[in-house]
C-alpha cells in the first residue's frame, strides 16, 4: 500500500505495475445530500426514507456516482495524484451502498504506456468482504519534467 507522494502526485517514472492505494470513506446521510445537490440527482431511493422503504432495495442507498467518486479521489489526491487527468471509465455496480456504510476503495496500476503517458487502473471498492462496485480507468499522467536548456 503506498501514500500519497510527497509532492501532491507521482508522476509517470515513478509507477509501477502493481502499486495500490485506498480510501475509506464512512456513507452519511449529509454526503448523500450533498451529492444530489452537485449532480442535481435528487430521486427519492436516495432521499427518501418512506420512497426507498418500499423498493427493491428495502431502504435508501446512496448514488451509484457516490461510491465511485471515492476511487476519483484516490485517482486524484493519492494514485497517481496530483496532476493524472481522467480519460475512460467503466463500472460495474454489484451491491447497494447505504448510510452508514464504510467504503474502502482500492486503485491498483495494471498497466503502464510510457510513450502517451496513459496507466490503467483497477478500482474495487468494498463495504467489509462485499465487492460493491468495481471497473476500471485510464489515466494521464504528468511525466517528469525535463531541466529547460539554458
Amino acid at each position: 500500500m503506498i501514500e500519497p507522494h510527497p509532492s501532491g502526485g507521482y508522476v509517470l517514472e515513478e509507477l509501477s505495475i502493481g502499486m495500490v492505494a485506498e480510501k475509506r470513506v464512512t456513507v452519511t446521510a449529509e454526503r448523500i445530500a450533498q451529492f444530489a445537490e452537485a449532480s442535481d440527482d435528487f430521486n427519492p431511493v436516495h432521499m427518501d426514507d418512506a420512497f426507498a422503504s418500499k423498493t427493491a432495495y428495502r431502504g435508501r442507498i446512496a448514488h451509484g456516482l457516490l461510491s465511485a467518486s471515492f476511487g476519483s479521489a484516490v485517482v486524484g489526491t493519492i494514485l497517481p495524484g496530483a496532476g493524472s487527468i481522467y480519460l475512460s471509465q467503466t463500472l460495474a455496480f454489484h451491491r447497494p451502498v447505504r448510510v452508514g456504510d464504510v467504503v474502502v476503495t482500492r486503485i491498483t496500476v495494471t498497466a503502464i504506456d510510457e510513450t502517451t503517458a496513459r496507466v490503467i487502473l483497477r478500482g474495487e471498492a468494498f463495504v467489509g468482504e462485499d465487492l460493491v462496485m468495481d471497473g476500471e480507468a485510464t489515466v494521464r499522467v504528468p511525466r517528469r519534467r525535463r531541466p529547460s536548456r539554458a
